[in-house]
């Protein structure tokens, strides 16, 4: 009978009915949850918001390193040549049809990419010689 009631204090998680420490306790809620939050913060940082910090300084490396003449497209789709820059207002202005004297101003930040012309010419060459081939 001594036995039994043993079992059963043991089963029931008495730490006296168990021969461990009484002062002991259990570990907390936090202790056994604090490595899981550290795990999903460092993926979040690898996976969201490191690639994001990376794109942003490129942008912002990418504006800065804009001039006169640049072919650039924006945030909006349209494509044009930088006519002037007016770095104390962050305005562009856009040459948008050289025939009609169409200009266009939008903020530095719209600017999405900087256009290489010669890349793309080259780029198309290739695939009509390519195409011409087969």
């Amino acid at each position: 009978m001594n036995t039994f009631l043993l079992t059963l204090l043991a089963q029931a998680g008495d730490p006296a009915a168990t021969g461990a420490d009484p002062a002991a306790a259990p570990p907390s809620a936090w202790t056994t949850m604090l490595p899981l939050f550290v795990i999903m913060y460092l993926i979040v940082y690898f996976i969201m918001i490191r690639p994001q910090k990376k794109q942003q300084q490129e942008h912002k490396a990418l504006l800065e390193g804009l001039k006169k003449n640049d072919e650039v497209r924006t945030s909006g789709g349209i494509i044009g040549k930088v006519a002037a820059i007016d770095v104390d207002k962050d305005i562009v202005t856009l040459k948008i049809d050289e025939q009609q004297n169409v200009r266009m101003r939008v903020l530095r930040g719209a600017i999405a990419a900087v256009i290489d012309s010669k890349a793309n010419k080259t780029q198309g060459n290739k695939k009509l010689e390519t195409a011409s081939k087969s």
